[in-house]
């Protein structure tokens, strides 16, 4: 079982910073437009601006970090990145003890922290492919997503509770300590990394920072794979305002029915992730990322039947646990896939050209489906978003076009020894 499978202590850290960084994120889940609208009195086109513009900015931020990381040891960049959210989401708190919080603070906040998650995670994807052996990835991966979402599950109702109780930063400083955490157990790890690709003093160029972006589109096995995770991710993600306004504002579900219809289902994660080296063993890769790939995405049209009371709520919450199972089954078979596919020397620019795709993703058509909801309906943008996602299956591999041997980039960029 995925569960039983020791991976050694160093990745036994390396797990323990993801959970404690994972379940202060969660405790903290929406918690920069939960207090631009009760601190700042922000209407909806700024709490918009803060969920959009900010990730967007962080991504563009983290276009120059990609070699930047590639090209240095990856656990003191993890440590930085770790340090550097810290540093930023402590500000909040110390803005709004002296009254001086800010809506222009919180979009360079959301932007420091979208940078630097998008950086670290890129720096703890190259660590992960070199600490774990190829054979155990899937295992370790599955322990990410499993804590992922159980994460999401228990974090957001504890942080609503904690702000009932002490106040709308509470949440905030949870966070921040988490990221403080991560860092420390990420320096717990003990013994020797490899040197990265070169410590050259060569000038940065134009070539480095697209290598990610020219890999995945030139490999037969990822670029299909990226365009279908940029257009899923993107139009699920452009549903959660769609809902929360037709739950919360025209359906009148209370806070907690909204809460527990998105918190419940992430349970669905856990059993996913724990399925996902057991069915690969049995039905193989390629079988799950056509089959797996395509249960993602035949369910989201449901939201757009939602009605009031039980039948309503109980409605959300079984679409959203057919999505999050088939998702947490689906993702950490890509992850390894993405890995084992990716040269060494390039893994860093590959995950973050994979991040900023799909945060770019996101911005994009979250911004057109709250546009097509102002001009209809939120019921109708549901509708459009679940006709569409219905088509990204075709985007999918048809057949396994895997190469027989990792390739090796051409044209990458590497800096003078």
């Amino acid at each position: 079982m995925v569960g039983r499978r020791a991976l050694g202590r160093r990745f036994g850290w390396l797990w323990a910073a993801y959970a404690v960084s994972a379940y202060g994120s969660g405790l903290g889940f929406g918690a920069l437009p939960l207090i631009a609208v009760l601190v700042l009195h922000a209407g909806p086109t700024e709490v918009s601006a803060l969920s959009a513009v900010g990730p967007a900015v962080g991504a563009l931020i983290a276009v120059p970090l990609a070699p930047w990381v590639e090209f240095r040891r990856k656990r003191p960049v993890m440590v930085m990145m770790d340090l550097a959210r810290f540093a930023a989401m402590a500000t909040i708190p110390v803005a709004y003890a002296f009254g001086r919080l800010g809506f222009v603070q919180l979009l360079v906040i959301s932007a420091v922290v979208a940078a630097a998650k998008i950086a670290f995670n890129a720096a703890s994807g190259a660590y992960l492919k070199a600490l774990v052996p190829p054979d155990d990835l899937l295992v370790a991966n599955a322990r990410f997503e499993s804590t992922n979402w159980s994460s999401i599950a228990v974090g957001p109702p504890l942080g609503g509770a904690a702000i009932g109780l002490f106040g709308p930063v509470v949440t905030v400083v949870a966070d921040a300590l988490s990221y403080l955490l991560s860092a420390l157990g990420i320096t717990a790890i003990r013994g020797g990394e490899e040197a990265p690709p070169s410590t050259g003093k060569s000038p940065v160029g134009a070539s480095a920072l697209l290598d990610g972006w020219r890999h995945i589109m030139g490999h037969p096995g990822l670029r299909p794979l990226y365009l279908n995770q940029m257009l899923v991710a993107g139009l699920i993600m452009a549903t959660e305002p769609l809902l929360a306004v037709l739950l919360l504002r025209q359906l009148g579900f209370p806070p907690w029915q909204y809460g527990l219809a998105f918190a419940a289902p992430c349970l669905g994660g856990l059993v996913g992730s724990r399925l996902a080296r057991r069915v690969v063993a049995r039905f193989g890769r390629h079988r799950v990322f056509r089959t797996v790939g395509t249960l993602r995405a035949v369910w989201l049209i449901g939201l757009a039947f939602v009605r009031p009371g039980v039948v309503g709520l109980v409605t959300v919450m079984a679409v959203e646990l057919a999505i999050i199972v088939n998702m947490s089954l689906y993702g950490p078979v890509l992850a390894t896939y993405r890995l084992e596919h990716t040269p060494k020397q390039l893994v860093a620019r590959t995950l973050t050209a994979w991040s900023i795709g799909q945060q770019a993703s996101i911005a994009v058509l979250t911004a057109l489906a709250g546009l097509l909801a102002d001009a209809t309906s939120p019921r109708t943008a549901l509708v459009v978003a679940g006709l569409l996602i219905l088509t990204t299956p075709l985007l999918l591999p048809r057949r396994d076009e895997t190469p027989d041997h990792e390739p090796e980039p051409a044209h990458v960029f590497m800096p003078d020894r």
